[in-house]
């Protein structure tokens, strides 16, 4: 299925509950207006019907973007126990002012193929090859797979490619070598880890466009750890940042086009707090590269809050894959703060780098951390158009939201493990799941983004975070996270190896 959208704007006039809900958000961010409603697109809907999902739901947007086109994906008609009924996609032409949607063909049962379920689609786009890519997780018989879907326009969409039938596979990322200079232009890297081996991480590479994918391999060590995100340096080495289970980010990388992988490398200690309320939150990482070859890497953390009271996005870079910098915090709220920030996404303008590279990241966050079973869930969105060294003013682009307005899953209530944001024609766009009260037992849950964002009187404040210190010796407030597979049905028991050391 395809088909041609205007707006979904959305101009219901909201409940009462919803206002006063509104209003008690506005008083901890003062940022939204009801003038931003009309800047927001719902960029799908859920037509399905099937008795297996919770309907109308969307969540959970992977996105990229290549000159003026834009494509997103995410899961449509959330399954209690995993996956959805198909991925969804949107994709726009004009750099996000008018958008197509539909259904990827050839994954579910409810769309021409085999599988029960779908899940944790990601995005890329293969310039070499002229294709765009979904990688996604297809669920059947309790098993997992990675599988890719192409499109040379955004549009019409092949049946999947198998990449692999090994193992369990989760959290599965793809990024293509996009820069003609590169020995490896073309390639493109799949990323996954395999649940029945403790999120033993794997790669994949393709030649071709993403038509046959090599065979899956391990790091040097080998490592483990969940939601690695591949990126390719100008010289084509690939670097993969990931979260492993020891409280740590890290990152591993080839330097010959995918021919093998090596150890990975401690990016930095990354403690978090446990949000309130009953939300599925996997404290995942996000990653981007900006024109010049400079990697960020961004992830929520409570290391600059005492008592690991809240959590902040914070973010390192690099521009080798082996050392990064110390960890900033991107100053979304005083650190005086109760505002509680996790599952994000980062993006780069890719036409930007260094001094004037120009960042986004999209983010939900709770105005009161310690919000217990009254929790208000809302979207932000933030710039930086110096490379991180300052920040303009926070826009609240979704919500606020009660966390009964969303699916069931068995790790929570669910908006997403990630979010997206791309840059298109030089405008930043959070790409974010958001919600409406149900109606008539229905969630009015879809996939959104912005046409533009609304001038907001603090536009020219450069917030900083350049005199902000780590709490010494910070750690999480709760235990080693619990990881599923089958997208969180069956628990993972983690791997132990020898310890890494620091560069």
């Amino acid at each position: 299925m395809r088909k041609a959208i205007a707006v979904f704007p959305r101009v219901v006039l909201p409940s009462l509950g919803f206002v006063l809900c509104l209003l008690v958000a506005n008083l901890a961010t003062s940022t939204f207006s009801f003038a931003q409603a009309a800047y927001l697109i719902q960029l799908s809907q859920d037509s399905f019907g099937n008795a297996e999902s919770q309907h109308m739901t969307e969540v959970e947007p992977g996105a990229a973007a290549y000159g003026s086109t834009i494509v997103t994906a995410f899961q449509v008609a959330r399954i209690w126990g995993g996956g959805g009924a198909d991925i969804g996609f949107a994709t726009s032409k004009d750099g996000g002012q008018s958008w197509t949607n539909g259904y990827l063909p050839g994954l579910t049962i409810y769309q021409g193929g085999s599988y029960q379920a779908v899940s944790d689609a990601a995005v890329a786009y293969d310039a070499k090859h002229k294709q765009w890519l979904i990688s996604t997780l297809p669920i059947g018989n309790l098993q997992n797979y990675v599988a890719t879907s192409r499109s040379s326009d955004g549009l019409t969409w092949s049946n999947p490619v198998l990449v692999t039938q090994l193992g369990s596979p989760d959290k599965n990322w793809i990024t293509c070598d996009n820069s003609p200079t590169s020995p490896y232009f073309g390639n493109c890297y799949t990323e996954w880890d395999d649940t029945t081996q403790g999120d033993l991480l794997y790669m994949s590479t393709s030649t071709d466009g993403g038509l046959t994918w090599g065979p899956a391999k391990q790091t040097a060590r080998p490592d483990h750890g969940i939601g690695g995100q591949p990126l390719v340096l100008p010289n084509g080495n690939v670097v993969v940042g990931y979260e492993a289970f020891d409280g740590t980010m890290k990152a591993f990388m080839s330097t010959n086009g995918g021919q093998s992988w090596k150890a990975a490398v401690i990016i930095a200690s990354a403690p978090s707090h446990n949000e309130a309320g009953n939300l599925r939150s996997a404290g995942l990482p996000s990653a981007a590269i900006d024109g010049g070859g400079t990697l960020y890497m961004s992830w929520p953390d409570c290391s600059f809050r005492t008592g690991c009271a809240a959590n902040d996005i914070v973010y390192s870079t690099s521009t080798d894959g082996v050392n990064w910098s110390s960890v900033k915090r991107i100053p979304i709220d005083p650190l005086t703060s109760s505002v509680d920030h996790f599952i994000h996404g980062l993006g780069i303008d890719p036409t930007t780098a260094g001094a004037k590279a120009h960042l986004g990241v999209t983010y939900y966050y709770y105005p009161v951390s310690n919000c217990g079973n009254n929790c208000v869930l809302l979207v932000g969105y933030i710039e930086s158009k110096d490379g991180g060294q300052t920040w303009g003013s926070v826009q609240q682009v979704g919500g606020p939201m009660k966390l009964s307005w969303l699916p069931d899953t068995f790790s929570g209530k669910m908006v997403a493990d990630y979010v997206a944001t791309v840059f298109a024609l030089g405008r930043g766009y959070p790409i974010y799941s958001n919600a409406y009260p149900l109606v008539n037992s229905l969630y009015q849950q879809a996939i959104y983004t912005v046409r533009r964002l609304v001038n907001h009187p603090l536009d020219d404040q450069h917030l900083s975070a350049a005199n902000d210190v780590q709490i010494p010796g910070a750690t999480s407030d709760h235990g080693p996270r619990r990881y599923l597979d089958l997208d969180n049905e069956v628990p993972i028991t983690p791997v132990n190896h020898p310890p890494e050391l620091k560069p």
